[in-house]
């Protein structure tokens, strides 16, 4: 099997026909309302049907979420996983695993080597990991920067579960992160819009072009 792809931030039915059609793996929907991506569970729900007939993975993306607010995704959209993008510990993560009763997605931040580590906690509590650029203190959100962090620092590594790459990833650098890491699956949001929220067909598909060539 070659390198998979997740499409994340997705809100529109050309986008998810882009990313379907482009062979993703994955698709993502937010919900964070800080994010210009940000999603009502049943509009997502509504744009749901066509992934799940390709067999592909429902994702649904939430920031330290309260207990209403996993509720609310669950029962609006029935995901396949839920990626958790904020300070989750690990005992919240085994908590909203057995809440929710859905596949768990954990994304650590990785600003230097050391941060890699901080994985070692979520690794037995999840299916995937998702190694993500550290946003800096003053960012007012997690995720979807567009910036990368030194690729390298995942080379070799070997997880319980397979994971993913994301943060700055885009068409043209795809290949060469997938190349410096040895990711097995790679994760765009920002890297395929061509405005805040505004996913390009035409970029999800040169994106997805470019993983099957990596």
């Amino acid at each position: 099997m070659g390198v998979q792809a997740k499409i994340c931030g997705v809100s529109t039915p050309e986008a998810v026909s882009a990313a379907l059609d482009g062979g993703a793996a994955f698709v993502g929907f937010m919900f964070f309302p800080r994010s210009p991506r940000n999603i009502a569970p049943d509009a997502a729900a509504r744009l749901a049907p066509p992934i799940r007939a390709r067999g592909v993975k429902v994702v649904a993306v939430a920031v330290d979420p309260s207990d209403a607010e996993l509720d609310a995704i669950v029962g609006g959209l029935a995901p396949d996983l839920i990626q958790l993008h904020g300070k989750e510990s690990p005992a919240r993560v085994r908590e909203i695993g057995r809440r929710s009763g859905r596949g768990l997605i954990k994304v650590v931040p990785v600003g230097e080597a050391a941060d890699v580590a901080a994985a070692g906690a979520y690794e037995g509590l999840v299916d995937h990991l998702m190694f993500e650029t550290r946003p800096p203190k003053d960012a007012e959100r997690p995720g979807g920067l567009g910036v990368a962090f030194d690729w390298t620092l995942l080379a070799g590594r070997r997880f319980a579960r397979p994971w993913l790459l994301a943060g700055g990833l885009n068409p043209w650098n795809v290949g060469e992160a997938v190349a410096a890491s040895g990711a097995p699956i790679v994760d765009v949001s920002s890297g395929v819009e061509r405005g805040p929220g505004l996913k390009d067909p035409a970029l999800i598909t040169a994106f997805l072009d470019a993983v099957r060539r990596a």
